[in-house]
């Protein structure tokens, strides 16, 4: 499910190596989304609340995270957040701004299928950056294991692009990521960094993804645990990419959400509250 996750920004996917897995390189490509364009994890283009492709050059840089509280319930992509497809052949998520207990939340309704929402962000600075949501799981997932590839679903994600500098990369990354421009037409994104509500895993475990080193998951809720309550996080944007890969990161450049039960062929409702950028003065 990871690599499909990091591809929707570029267009229809061309025939490639037997070699080569097309899931791995849907994944890979989706991520390009968060550099070049918001229609993040497939090989279809971004489309607009009309269902109308848009090109990538059409997609605005935006300052902030629209916030879902502040728009009325109603079906559709909420204002400001793009559609993404993971692939032509996987069934679409079912989004809607929902009024619940109260206030005007994003509701995910998967069945057997896989597709997000996303934000492309003006490039800034991840020093002192905090990503601060609330989520709540709505029902369990006991098939999926993001551990293995073929149960790799949940209920719940939302990942972080961020910039850097490809040329430091090894020849393998430098490799996937010219097949991966190849086939979507665009960048991928130096590194993402993935934040999961995990059917298995623990939570802080980071758990790499099968085929490239760039995309690093991060578990902070996992199976039945809380289930059915609201659960906020406030993560440090640095301290997490130091985690998952050592370094320092780069800018960051958009923000994308998922909820997906293709490779398990469940079906899961879960629910998205504000997501927000905030920047922090540590003393």
């Amino acid at each position: 499910m990871i690599l499909d996750l990091l591809t929707p920004l570029f267009g229809t996917i061309q025939p490639m190596p037997k070699r080569i897995s097309l899931k791995s390189l849907l994944l890979i490509s989706a991520t390009a989304f968060f550099l070049a364009g918001c229609a993040v994890f497939t090989g279809n283009p971004v489309e607009n609340e009309a269902g109308q492709a848009l090109s990538i050059d059409q997609l605005p840089a935006q300052e902030d995270l629209p916030k879902f509280s502040l728009q009325k319930s109603r079906d559709g992509m909420p204002e400001g957040w793009s559609f993404y497809r993971i692939a032509p052949y996987k069934k679409n998520t079912i989004y809607r701004l929902e009024n619940y207990q109260g206030r005007t939340v994003l509701s995910a309704n998967s069945k057997t299928s896989a597709s997000g929402l996303a934000v492309k962000l003006r490039p800034r600075s991840a020093q002192n950056l905090w990503l601060q949501w609330e989520w709540k799981a709505v029902g369990a997932m006991p098939q999926a294991d993001n551990a293995d590839s073929q149960h790799d679903d949940a209920p719940l994600r939302l990942l972080v692009a961020f910039d850097g500098n490809k040329s430091k990369l090894p020849l393998k990354e430098k490799l996937t990521f010219e097949m991966a421009h190849l086939i979507s037409g665009q960048e991928m994104p130096y590194a993402t960094v993935m934040y999961i509500w995990s059917g298995k895993s623990a939570p802080n475990t980071v758990l790499s993804n099968a085929h490239t080193s760039r995309v690093k998951m991060i578990v902070v809720d996992s199976g039945s645990n809380n289930l059915g309550e609201w659960r906020k996080h406030e993560r440090d944007l640095v301290a997490d990419y130091k985690l998952a890969y050592g370094e320092v990161p780069g800018n960051v450049i958009g923000i994308a959400l998922l909820t997906d039960t293709d490779n398990t062929k469940s079906e899961v409702r879960a629910l998205y509250g504000d997501i927000e950028l905030l920047r922090k003065n540590i003393k």
